[in-house]
């Protein structure tokens, strides 16, 4: 067996593969398009999550609980 025709074989799979992907894309493409317009706008403008105040200041203690239990844990290891 011979490099090059190693390498001969692993091109011909890889284009094959390439050839297959291609032929999802154009059925995805095509599946849009059929769909029309309102497809593309589902997808260009997401929703913003709102969070609620309430919400934002209880995963900020959490967080603070959190990060003071490791600067305690690194003051240990230091010391």
């Amino acid at each position: 067996m011979t490099i090059l025709g190693a390498i001969k074989r692993e091109q011909r799979k890889l284009e094959k593969q390439a050839a297959k992907l291609q032929q999802q894309l154009n059925g995805l493409q095509a599946a849009a398009k059929a769909l029309g317009n309102s497809a593309g706008r589902e997808l260009d403008k997401a929703e913003r999550r709102v969070m609620s105040a309430a919400a934002r200041a209880k995963i900020s203690a959490a967080m603070k609980k959190r990060w003071s239990k490791v600067r305690a844990g690194a003051k240990k290891a230091v010391s």
